[in-house]
């Protein structure tokens, strides 16, 4: 009997690894503008949300951000992609956290350390181009791990012009 339950219990922990995939996250959905996002990383999801979705373009709003560390973070580099139609149109990347550039108040955290941030953001763009569209985004370390990643849908409806 013991033997059976341990092999059930075995097989039921194989079944969640192979088939976790996390769940997608609602950003913000307003009447013109929705954001959604679901982690990229097998291993980790993380908590995302802002204040006010009708500023994200024009105006400083505020986001809260929670991870725990599967990595340290000695160097820190971001980079996005936008996708449309499954095609990459626009790729854009930066160091955050390195020699000389600490960016962030997180720089320099520890593997198991709580990543968390909350405060006001400006992205300084005019506005979110019209469409639906995907931001990838991904974080990656001195040793080229990736510490979060992310795909964001954003479906924009509102007409500038």
């Amino acid at each position: 009997m013991k033997t059976s339950n341990a092999l059930l219990f075995i097989l039921v922990l194989l079944y969640i690894n192979a088939s976790t995939q996390w769940p997608t996250h609602t950003v913000c959905k307003e009447d013109n503008l929705e954001i959604y996002y679901k982690s990229c990383d097998p291993q980790q999801d993380f908590a995302l949300s802002i204040d006010h979705c009708p500023d994200i373009a024009t105006h400083t709003f505020n986001i809260r951000g929670t991870a725990v560390l599967r990595h340290s973070i000695k160097e820190l580099y971001i980079k996005l992609n936008m996708i449309v139609n499954r095609r990459t149109v626009l790729t854009y990347s930066e160091t955050l956290c390195g020699p000389g550039h600490s960016k962030l108040i997180f720089c320099g955290k520890k593997k198991g350390e709580h990543l968390h941030y909350e405060g006001p953001v400006t992205l300084g763009i005019k506005e979110i181009p019209q469409g639906d569209y995907t931001i990838s985004a991904k974080l990656t370390n001195q040793d080229h791990v990736i510490v979060a990643c992310a795909d964001f849908t954003v479906k924009n409806y509102l007409d500038y012009y």
